[in-house]
């Protein structure tokens, strides 16, 4: 993930952080091609014919995050992965009111078939990995935020462990685990 100005983004972080309208204001012509890239990475994996578009999205998440007046904004990665996860969240409202329509699918840009290596990728449920995400929540929360950074945020292991507090290396350990984890449970609901 590029870094757009990463230490103007987190110095008007700060700024807004303290109270400063202006900042938001200066911030987000800064961030909003970032913002662009992860909602496109989000969308990507949609069917061709679903009806939320990238800029939608980026003007949802975009209003989510205004509202985030409590939120003591560490840097530029916690931004984005504040974003990313917002994002997710709207993707999921969006899948569930779909769902009475039809179910949507989506195909993961870094592919949990990674898990088994020579394995085909296969389409991905949106509504059925968020529902095998929230179950591995419940019993490890950091491997669930790892995947959510990860897949849905698209945020590289540096920039995940910079998020999460944590070491490259644990990134690299709970993203392989959760993967397992997950494509286990997602082929089990297949059968």
């Amino acid at each position: 993930m590029p870094e757009p100005g990463s230490p103007k983004v987190t110095h008007l972080l700060h700024r807004w952080t303290l109270g400063d309208r202006d900042a938001l204001e200066s911030l987000m012509p800064v961030v909003y091609g970032e913002l662009r890239r992860l909602a496109r990475r989000s969308i990507a994996g949609e069917q061709p014919d679903h009806t939320l578009q990238t800029t939608a999205l980026v003007h949802e998440a975009y209003l989510r995050l205004i509202c985030q007046d409590r939120t003591k904004w560490k840097d530029r990665a916690h931004f984005f992965g504040v974003a990313a996860q917002m994002m997710r969240r709207i993707l999921i409202d969006y899948a569930r009111a779909a769902r009475t329509d039809k179910r949507r699918i989506m195909v993961g840009t870094i592919p949990l078939d990674d898990a088994r290596p020579g394995a085909p990728a296969r389409a991905i449920d949106f509504l059925d990995l968020h529902e095998a995400l929230e179950e591995l929540q419940r019993f490890d929360e950091q491997k669930a935020r790892v995947v959510e950074l990860r897949f849905f945020g698209g945020l590289s292991v540096e920039e995940a462990s910079e998020v999460l507090g944590i070491s490259t290396a644990t990134v690299k350990r709970e993203w392989n685990v959760a993967r397992a984890w997950l494509a286990h449970r997602l082929n089990i609901r297949d059968s």
